[in-house]
């Protein structure tokens, strides 16, 4: 079984604010071409060193290994704050794929959710950048705010970040699933990525 943990993209996606709107033009002429213009931050999406990380790598550099592994949900609806204590109840393997399940997605294009989401406390971003992950993604827009200090602490260890998931909580009845969030091949910071859950 399939499920899609991914938020379409259309041209009443919400995007972070300060970021242009998403526009999605078709011309039907002679038959139908389309173009798409927003930013790679909008929807769901992965964050790689790039973004915050001077010299770091882009989503080109990696290879397909790396958006594909074995998933582990954590449960965290109702937190405001990611405690480390979180990790007392799950065991996190190398190359394993970690995703929050915080609830959030139901203010998906919503005022309250670029602005009350749940962040994580430096010292569970610095468990988790020692535990060989590939990828940590939340049902939010962010696992940070403003000076986005877990951003940095995570890429710099090479740990992707998956932001703007949905449909998480069909992920709680399964102890075992596999992650699929493959973006696209580009040389840039961030990539729109549609991310499954294979049961």
């Amino acid at each position: 079984m399939l499920i899609d943990l991914s938020h379409p993209l259309d041209n009443n996606a919400p995007v972070f604010p300060g970021d242009p709107k998403i526009e999605i033009i078709s011309s039907t002429e002679d038959y139908t071409a389309s173009e798409i213009s927003f930013s790679l931050h909008t929807g769901t999406h992965v964050d790689a060193p790039a973004h915050f990380i001077p010299g770091g790598k882009k989503i080109s550099d990696y290879k397909l290994e790396n958006f594909f592994g074995f998933g582990k949900i954590i449960d965290v609806r109702g937190k405001n704050m990611l405690e480390k204590d979180l990790l007392d109840q799950i065991e996190i393997n190398p190359g394993d794929i970690v995703l929050f399940y915080t609830g959030f997605d139901k203010f998906y294009g919503k005022q309250p959710y670029f602005e009350n989401y749940p962040v994580m406390t430096e010292e569970l971003a610095g468990e988790l950048s020692n535990l060989d992950m590939k990828i940590i993604g939340f049902d939010s827009p962010s696992p940070d705010k403003h000076p986005f200090y877990i951003h940095k602490i995570l890429l710099a260890k090479d740990i992707l970040i998956l932001e703007n998931l949905t449909n998480l909580e069909a992920l709680l009845s399964y102890s075992s699933f596999e992650i699929l969030a493959m973006p696209l091949r580009i040389p840039a910071e961030a990539s729109p990525v549609r991310v499954i859950a294979k049961i």
